[in-house]
């Protein structure tokens, strides 16, 4: 196992931010940890890394136990906090220099990692004269340095432009082929596009553990539809295939259907055969963004 965790619980004064919290993970996945504001993500995180320690449980990061040997430990984990703690009046290169002076990283390595995370143009430049995407990558780049065998990133795509998105999820898609990837995000786009597990938190403990293969095995799907006047609800009884309607607000509704054919087409042929005009329709996640919303409402 790459990361096991094991009944962890961590308090400050009378608050738990972590419950008896257990996972593990193997080489090669990539995961998505979720959770909303406060949930214990970043607790987790910072035990993973060696950085605080739990009131009780164990955790073994490449079978090296990192409450007993954090320093070891941290020698095979690449971590990227949210907020990336960059030295800005350093040249990009310069502060990776000095990052493998840290690790003992032969300089040679340096370079490489600026070419696989899209740095070459930039790297000669002063880390604060860069947009905060490519101090980003400048995390990400002293996160990969030392060849970690685990990477921990917390937001790791936060202030990238769409193009820059594409690029980082590719590197992250990469990496998680021969890496154990814990992924922290709020984005549920980013979960579902670059992740393969996904580990829900609420309230310090786990609610949501499972394969995203599994989750898109549903085959609902969720549409949000906005008429121009109040719809009577019998009438969505001429849909073969609704599961559920909820009246959200005066003319807003949420429809369910058990289908995998897309049913937007179907739902403009009914406003249009009842005389209605539609002022807004949404499809909506059920596998991933609704399964979040169910669990930590």
């Amino acid at each position: 196992m790459s990361i096991k965790v094991t009944n962890v619980t961590k308090t400050y004064n009378q608050q738990k931010a972590l419950n008896n919290v257990s996972f593990s993970a193997d080489k090669g996945q990539i995961i998505g940890f979720l959770g909303p504001n406060g949930a214990g993500k970043s607790t987790m995180m910072k035990i993973l890394t060696g950085f605080i320690k739990p009131n009780e449980g164990n955790v073994f990061v490449d079978d090296i136990d990192v409450l007993k040997n954090p320093l070891e430990a941290q020698k095979t984990i690449g971590y990227l906090p949210e907020h990336n703690p960059i030295y800005k009046d350093m040249f990009v290169r310069e502060y990776l220099q000095f990052q493998a002076s840290i690790f003992k990283v032969d300089k040679s390595h340096i370079e490489i990692c600026i070419e696989k995370v899209g740095l070459t143009a930039e790297a000669h430049k002063k880390i604060h004269q860069l947009s905060k995407g490519y101090q980003q990558r400048v995390g990400l780049a002293a996160a990969i340095l030392h060849n970690p065998k685990v990477l921990i990133l917390d937001e790791p795509t936060t202030g990238l432009d769409p193009n820059q998105l594409v690029e980082i999820r590719q590197l992250i898609k990469d990496l998680g082929k021969e890496k154990t990837v814990l992924f922290s995000t709020h984005i549920m786009q980013e979960v579902e596009a670059v992740c393969d597990r996904v580990i829900i938190i609420k309230k310090g403990e786990i609610l949501v553990d499972k394969k995203l293969s599994t989750l898109k095995e549903n085959k609902q799907q969720v549409i949000e539809v906005t008429f121009n006047v109040q719809v009577d609800e019998k009438l969505f009884n001429q849909f073969e295939n609704l599961f559920s309607a909820v009246n959200n607000q005066e003319n807003t509704w949420q429809l369910t259907f058990n289908s995998t054919e897309d049913m937007r087409s179907k739902i403009f042929d009914f406003a249009q055969e009842n005389n209605l005009k539609i002022l807004g329709l949404t499809a909506q996640n059920k596998n991933l963004e609704t399964l979040f919303r169910e669990v930590t409402a």
